[in-house]
């Protein structure tokens, strides 16, 4: 049997127990190289996939890796980068569509898959707000700052200025920890406290302030801090 025979073969073995049995018993690898087949379709992608995996530390750390840290891999060109962006992209909008089409407050844990899938594996700081109406239905999803792996600068007045252009009536506070960890620092309290003060005189009101990270989340109103 030559080489191709056998690549063609192994790919079509694992096409199979995809289909078969769904992505969930497939180690992280085996679904990268599934998405790699299209890629690098005359490729041995197994090694790199585990080379990918094995540098980011996950499936999802691989699509939420920038193009440029994707093309530090060995075997990684622009164009297999750009692919892996392009499904990370598809993947983000999927599990942002029940959260656009539906009262954020009562579809809670869509809420919280979107806001994970955008942030928990990015490699800096981020601070995203959800704008909500008064029905507590999604105006605009806005990343209002990025920082570095520790620290991202948030100015409460311009979250309020831009609630207000928006005639949002309240809003939800979400920021990722590079670090994995997603507890709360005694900033990240103060922060919360800050832009309350400011948003409660104007009528707009902070529904939660949400820390993702690799290890899960915490709700600021889960944890009694507002």
């Amino acid at each position: 049997m030559g080489d191709s025979d056998g690549l063609s073969g192994h790919r079509e073995r694992l096409r199979t127990r995809f289909e078969l049995g769904g992505a969930d018993p497939l180690p992280d690898y085996e679904l990268l190289e599934l998405l790699l087949f299209r890629t690098l379709p005359r490729r041995d992608v197994k090694p790199l996939a585990k080379r990918l995996v094995a540098r980011f530390g996950s499936f999802a750390e691989v699509l939420s890796a920038p193009i440029e840290r994707l093309m530090e891999v060995e075997g990684v060109g622009h164009s297999t980068a750009l692919d892996l962006k392009i499904i990370a992209a598809a993947a983000l909008r999927l599990t942002k569509g029940p959260v656009a089409k539906r009262q954020v407050l009562s579809s809670w844990g869509s809420v919280l898959e979107y806001c994970r899938a955008a942030m928990a594996f990015a490699d800096r700081e981020e601070f995203r707000i959800l704008f909500l109406d008064k029905r507590n239905q999604l105006i605009a999803d806005e990343v209002q700052q990025r920082g570095t792996v520790d620290h991202t600068p948030v100015y409460p007045r311009e979250i309020v200025r831009r609630a207000l252009e928006l005639s949002a009536t309240a809003v939800v506070l979400v920021h990722n920890h590079p670090s994995g960890d997603p507890t709360p620092s005694p900033a990240d309290i103060r922060m919360t406290h800050d832009i309350i003060a400011i948003a409660k005189p104007l009528g707009i009101a902070v529904h939660d302030h949400i820390i993702v990270g690799r290890a899960g989340h915490v709700s600021f109103k889960g944890q009694g801090l507002f």
